[in-house]
């Protein structure tokens, strides 16, 4: 993904019309190391995007990297040096930080989860439960975490969830029109369809016309009895008030996928540091 535009505003926001604090007492072509500090153990996430903000903000600047994304760090650890104009590090310093802490706490979260069911053939998914216009960075960092991402946006896969059925006037009616839609529009896109209760899945075996059957609010039970009906002709996700103390109960029913918004919207940052070397 092209960060540019992200790049952009985001200095704009926090620089405005300049760094004040450097310009009144750093010489403008002083050049500066400085290193992140890890204050706290973890999943490193955001090395690619650390460079890219030095970069473009001084395309002279060095990184050198220690650690890489995905690796396990602990307090103390240093993950990257930067050389670079001391206004370019102090002006890039808390960007770096905000991104990177948010980052590092959403994998760390992510993997997590990911070791709780690693002996069940299922997969960590995430949500659009986001933050508006960081949502890219989010998912990013599910995946370094171990997850997987259900799905970027509202563009790249058919999800059909309660409203969409209430609406629409049924469930049939929802997967009838959807499937319409797709071969006049020549989309090539997978249909989920959500269900609230065992009579929703019986409708959506009977009717056929999806790839992927959400069991939305079920306990594990009803999961397992929704699987023994489902008998693998499609793909299958749980979903809603699941948590890191209650997940290993739903993966092992033998669902594919678990989707957990809490991966992103309940983590924590991670504490980092950028501090200067003299």
């Amino acid at each position: 993904m092209n960060i540019t535009p992200f790049l952009e505003a985001a200095f704009k926001e926090d620089i405005g019309a300049g760094d004040y604090s450097t310009l009144a007492c750093i010489p403008p072509d002083e050049m500066g190391k400085a290193v992140l500090k890890i204050k706290e153990d973890g999943i490193l996430a955001g090395m690619d995007i650390a460079q890219q903000i030095f970069h473009f903000a001084e395309p002279s600047s060095v990184l050198h990297a220690y650690k890489k994304d995905g690796d396990i760090v602990s307090v103390g650890d240093i993950a990257f040096e930067v050389d670079a104009t001391v206004h370019t590090i102090l002006k890039t310093e808390r960007l770096v930080l905000n991104i990177m802490q948010r980052m590092g706490g959403i994998a760390t979260l992510t993997n997590k989860y990911v070791e709780k069911i690693k002996k069940y053939n299922c997969r960590i998914l995430d949500t659009r439960k986001t933050t508006p216009n960081f949502r890219w960075f989010e998912k990013q960092a599910v995946v370094i975490g171990g997850g997987h991402n259900h799905r970027m946006g509202l563009y790249d896969m058919i999800m059909l969830k309660d409203n969409h059925i209430d609406y629409c006037g049924s469930i049939e009616k929802a997967i009838d029109k959807t499937n319409d839609y797709l071969r006049k529009n020549n989309l090539d896109l997978k249909i989920e369809i959500e269900t609230r209760n065992i009579q929703d899945v019986e409708r959506v075996l009977a009717h056929g016309g999806i790839d992927r059957i959400m069991l939305d609010n079920f306990s594990p039970e009803k999961i397992k009895e929704s699987l023994a009906l489902i008998q693998k002709k499609y793909e299958t996700e749980a979903s809603g008030n699941i948590r890191l103390e209650n997940i290993e109960s739903y993966a092992e029913t033998g669902v594919d996928f678990i989707s957990v918004g809490a991966v992103i919207h309940h983590a924590v940052s991670m504490d980092l540091s950028l501090k200067a070397v003299k």
